[in-house]
């Protein structure tokens, strides 16, 4: 949606906070659209290949304009190990898969983990997601990633808070240059 915009929206939201090259989203999220029909069966209903084919098609669509030139990996943004025990899987690496098959880009699992367990993000005011954000990311294995441009994968962005949460534990990173993309983005914003 935003890929072919310098100045969208989506970026404008991480502008300041960590040395961001580029964001868009796929889609405009409203609770009553089909999308978020979709995003809740792959997110709470165990329907894994549907955000991996999704992730594909979001590819193919932006893929044209040059959205994955310069980057070096995807990083998916990781669920605590509690919750991805409790959903079977991270949809957003399932995300991160399908945009990989379609981009050739390498994804990396382990280059950040959520040390937290915290509660659902979905009736918090933006204050109270930043809040329940604060430090749940801790970097691992920076080495590989010193001087890289990294794709931060999410499924939807409402607030950025776990977007700039994910990328703070990450930012200590020498060279490190961050860009993000999401399925869909709060039309709040």
């Amino acid at each position: 949606m935003y890929h072919t915009w310098d100045e969208n929206p989506m970026i404008k939201q991480f502008w300041g906070k960590f040395p961001t090259v580029k964001a868009t989203a796929w889609f405009f999220y409203t609770h009553d659209s089909p999308y978020a029909h979709m995003i809740h069966l792959f997110k709470y209903h165990g329907r894994k290949r549907l955000a991996f084919e999704l992730g594909k098609m979001m590819a193919s669509e932006i893929m044209a304009s040059g959205f994955f030139d310069d980057i070096d990996y995807i990083i998916p943004v990781p669920l605590h190990i509690d919750r991805e025990r409790q959903r079977t899987y991270n949809q957003s690496e399932w995300i991160a898969r399908g945009i990989a098959e379609k981009s050739s880009l390498a994804v990396i699992t382990n280059a950040v983990e959520r040390t937290s367990y915290t509660m659902t993000q979905t009736k918090k005011s933006a204050n109270e997601r930043l809040e329940n954000m604060n430090g749940v990311f801790k970097a691992k294995h920076n080495d590989v990633l010193t001087g890289k441009h990294v794709l931060l994968v999410d499924d939807v962005m409402t607030t950025s808070a776990t977007l700039t949460a994910c990328a703070d534990a990450l930012r200590e990173i020498e060279g490190i240059r961050f860009s993000l993309l999401t399925l869909a983005i709060s039309n709040q914003l």
